[in-house]
């Protein structure tokens, strides 16, 4: 298809198994709103809203780092999103894919909007921590959160490629991803860049940005986006970053996690990283005030309180260690399952 357009269904889409072009899909979006599931009313709106004859889709944020707001986003960049997925991804009209994810967030959007672009294949599920389980087909691309790929580890044989986006891959995670014959990939993105922007291979250090994407990065070394496709101004994160060249770059944290501790600043991101595999529950570093160090390290971890064995801190460094632990008998999340660290800690 050359040059599509939002208009546009590409005559190769598939909707669990029915070829269907942009009336069709209209038809089914009424009938989701009107008689189907609770996950498939959200599709049937997306739909409706996708084909008006409006240029722009209104989205929530996640909400992670702050108070979700309402964006809008232009459609004609979310196809271009589309495109350069299919061309960093090698999507070829016609690849069998998985929609397991909830169309209230972008990354769910956005599986509808590859697919009816590229022209793949798409099998739609209920979005479910157990995606791959009641089902037999194989698939050439599929898009999970982490709980999602985690509890598909034995079924992932059934995928050629897939991404991982929503919330941080964790080393434990990593580490079986990586043993698997499928490609896996950890994605890069928000909301604002319309999903992902950059990729890696697990087990890789450095993201690589799709096409048509430059990055560079500001005073405090937070990575700014230059998505000319996607966006029509600069895009700046607060993702401290260090660039490998001007396509690659390594993610270290977020700037506004950052903790001054007695002068020193420390990043809980990379602290969360040596201690990777020590901890079962899930956890992350935070600080609290302290009246000497102005903030002090604090540990905290998701569940019932036990007894931390303290060799588990040998490897990081004196101002690295925690001076608390705090336990939390559940942490805060977003949606797509992503720690919510201010309102987990309070």
């Amino acid at each position: 298809m050359n040059n599509p357009t939002y208009e546009n269904v590409h005559n190769l889409f598939k909707l669990n198994g029915f070829h269907l072009n942009r009336e069709d899909l209209c038809r089914v979006a009424y009938s989701f709103i009107k008689e189907g599931e609770d996950f498939e009313k959200p599709v049937g709106d997306f739909l409706l809203d996708w084909f008006d004859p409006k240029s722009y889709i209104e989205m929530h944020t996640s909400g992670s780092t702050g108070i979700p707001k309402i964006i809008r986003v232009d459609k004609q960049a979310m196809v271009n999103s589309a495109l350069a997925t299919g061309d960093f991804f090698e999507l070829a009209a016609g690849n069998k894919a998985l929609h397991c994810l909830p169309v209230k967030y972008v990354a769910g959007k956005m599986m509808l909007v590859r697919a009816m672009i590229l022209g793949l294949d798409l099998e739609f599920v209920a979005p479910s921590s157990h995606p791959l389980s009641n089902n037999d087909y194989d698939y050439d691309f599929v898009a999970m959160v982490p709980i999602q790929a985690q509890n598909s580890l034995n079924e992932l044989k059934k995928v050629k490629k897939l991404i991982v986006g929503g919330a941080k891959i964790n080393a434990s995670l990593a580490s079986q991803l990586a043993k698997l014959p499928t490609q896996v990939f950890e994605t890069y993105g928000m909301t604002e860049t319309i999903s992902h922007i950059a990729a890696k291979r697990v087990g890789e250090k450095a993201f690589t940005v799709l096409p048509n994407v430059t990055i560079s990065y500001d005073d405090q070394n937070c990575l700014v986006i230059h998505a000319p496709r996607i966006s029509d101004e600069v895009i700046e994160t607060n993702d401290i970053v260090e660039l490998v060249n001007e396509n690659q770059f390594i993610f270290f944290g977020r700037i506004d996690n950052v903790i001054n501790s007695g002068g020193i600043k420390l990043i809980p991101e990379q602290i969360e990283e040596k201690l990777a595999r020590k901890i079962e529950q899930r956890y992350f570093i935070s600080s609290v005030e302290d009246k000497i160090l102005g903030d002090k390290v604090i540990l905290v971890i998701e569940g019932k309180p036990y007894e931390v064995d303290n060799s588990i801190f040998d490897n990081l460094d004196k101002y690295e260690k925690p001076k608390d632990i705090i336990f939390v008998p559940k942490f805060k999340e977003t949606g797509t399952g992503k720690i919510i660290r201010g309102a987990s800690l309070e």
